[in-house]
């Protein structure tokens, strides 16, 4: 099979790994891709917000399929306009997506189909908005209703804090993301993640995670695209994990389909375990990030098996099999993520030593006469699997303590709740 693979983001360098060992790939391709990436496949200078030249290369190249890694082009239509054009694509098409683009759209779900989540009001006015808070009391979760990179959520503890948040989204501070806002019930509890695929009628359950979303220590500062993730999650026990599949993942894929779009993809639930049970947060039509790292480091099934069955629908024929031993990443990032950072500065990973257990997944990197780079906000993945999370974490730090990067800053507590 030829594959094309689009995204440029740790999520993507995972996935290209675990693609890259299927034994039905002829040929990879990855768009745009980033510097640790290389050796995987062949990188393409594609604008993967451009449809026509995506289609365009898929037909030159014979690709038989195309995984689309990050939520914008999905949100955007890509699948539809790569099924017009006969293409085969695995991901949601808009409508399915709608799940991730509109945090409104997912809340209305819940409350039609009794999924359990926190409560909530939508405003597309300001003062409607702040009435509603004032009302309610603090704390309080504001959110951007559309698509913010991760950073369109606010958990505010008092209501000055909350006001602001909402200023922040209708005056344009999460873009068009933040011209409708939904406002939450604070949830207290442990957060997960939890990943399904489904093939619009069947669904496979793959594996849990757990995330650290805060740039600092303890889980301090404000929210970022994701600092460390390890997998499984101790939270996720058989009785939690059956009654996410029961309560949330399934009552969604039969949302979708009373509602026209039939769900054909990973579902990505968000999730808080409270003491009343697992709640949902939100749900993402995509591989988490950091999560997808964690989870590529410890599937032993041939992901394009997994991927086919769900463009095919026949995702009651394939089974997903986990290593036992879990895996822990650490994400390396640019002094200043999540706000402003110095960009094109140098990295050196020379002294680190190959290692089958450790795996260092790229993402915002490039050459640059023949030097790598950092060019983004969140950097390396340090991936490490270990016969527990406390050697797997100390693996990952092992490896941060051989990387040269001047630039660079990390959390040295990913894992503290499941130690």
């Amino acid at each position: 099979m030829n594959v094309l693979l689009l995204g440029s983001g740790g999520r993507e360098h995972a996935l290209a790994y675990a693609v890259s060992k299927s034994y039905k790939l002829a040929k990879l391709f990855i768009a745009p891709g980033n510097a640790g990436m290389i050796s995987l496949g062949e990188i393409v200078l594609l604008d993967i917000g451009n449809h026509e030249e995506i289609i365009r290369f898929c037909r030159n190249k014979e690709i038989d399929l195309v995984v689309i890694g990050p939520e914008a082009p999905l949100v955007e239509g890509l699948v539809d306009d790569l099924s017009k054009a006969e293409i085969r694509a695995f991901g949601p098409t808009k409508g399915a997506a709608q799940l991730e683009g509109s945090k409104g759209f997912t809340k209305d779900i819940c409350r039609e189909y009794d999924i359990p989540t926190a409560a909530y009001g939508r405003f597309n006015k300001e003062d409607e908005a702040k009435n509603y808070i004032k009302q309610q009391g603090c704390p309080i979760v504001v959110k951007a209703d559309g698509l913010a990179a991760g950073k369109g959520v606010i958990i505010a503890m008092n209501e000055e804090e909350a006001l602001n948040a909402v200023e922040k989204c209708f005056q344009g501070g999460f873009g068009q993301a933040g011209q409708e806002v939904v406002i939450e019930e604070f949830l207290e509890g442990e957060e997960a993640s939890f990943f399904a695929l489904s093939d619009g009628k069947n669904i496979l359950p793959l594996a849990s995670a757990q995330d650290h979303k805060r740039v600092g220590e303890g889980d301090k500062g404000p929210n970022t695209g994701g600092m460390g993730a390890y997998s499984p999650a101790p939270i996720m026990d058989e009785k939690t994990t059956n009654e996410v599949i029961e309560k949330i993942i399934k009552p969604t894929i039969k949302a979708m389909n009373d509602k026209g779009h039939p769900y054909q993809g990973v579902l990505f639930a968000g999730l808080m375990i409270t003491k009343d049970g697992p709640k949902l947060i939100e749900h993402n039509c995509r591989f988490g990030d950091p999560e997808c790292q964690v989870l590529m480091m410890r599937l032993k099934s041939d992901l394009l098996d997994l991927l086919n069955a769900c463009v095919n629908g026949t995702l009651d024929e394939v089974s997903a099999s986990w290593s036992e031993k879990p895996a822990l990443t650490v994400v390396m990032a640019s002094k200043g993520y999540p706000s402003s950072y110095q960009k094109n500065t140098p990295i050196d990973l020379e002294n680190v030593e190959n290692d089958k257990t450790v795996e260092i997944f790229h993402a915002g990197t490039t050459i640059v006469d023949g030097k790598l780079v950092a060019t983004g906000g969140r950097v390396l993945n340090v991936t490490a699997e270990g016969d527990n999370v406390r050697q797997a974490q100390e693996k990952a730090y092992e490896v941060i303590s051989k990387i040269k990067w001047e630039n660079g800053f990390y959390r040295k507590d990913i894992g503290w709740r499941a130690l």
